[in-house]
């Protein structure tokens, strides 16, 4: 189907195109649904942030356009299902730890957290916390 363009009338154009826009909006909203519907909530996912490493998570919830995944680390990210795959559940990913230097970075925290236990200042940390 054509249109012939030339003929119309300021006002037509400017209807034309609020229709188009409107048009594209609903055929992308139904391409991200069908997408969606995909995945169940639940499902291990995995995904590739651009200058990141594999982030495999578990989908919590389906938003608007995109699904919200919680990574293995806790991180929450809202995701486009199109850059989703789905994981296995034998197929895990080599992950190395985030390093600060020579140390992964959890040594660094836990390092942090126990050089508060001997903060004698006003945040209450003097003591120990006792091992359960």
């Amino acid at each position: 189907m054509r249109i012939d363009i030339d003929g119309l009338n300021e006002a037509d154009l400017i209807d034309l195109n609020n229709r188009v826009v409107e048009r594209l909006k609903f055929l992308r909203h139904v391409r991200a649904h069908s997408q969606m519907l995909e995945f169940s909530i639940g499902d291990r996912v995995s995904f590739q942030p651009e200058g990141r490493l594999l982030q495999v998570g578990m989908l919590t919830r389906y938003n608007k356009r995109t699904v919200t995944v919680i990574t293995e680390s806790g991180e929450h990210w809202n995701v486009a299902p199109g850059l989703l795959r789905r994981v296995n559940s034998s197929q895990r990913p080599t992950r190395r730890p985030l390093c600060h230097g020579s140390k992964p970075v959890h040594h660094i925290r836990l390092a942090f957290f126990k050089s508060l236990t001997n903060y004698p200042g006003r945040l209450g940390f003097g003591k120990p916390l006792s091992r359960v």
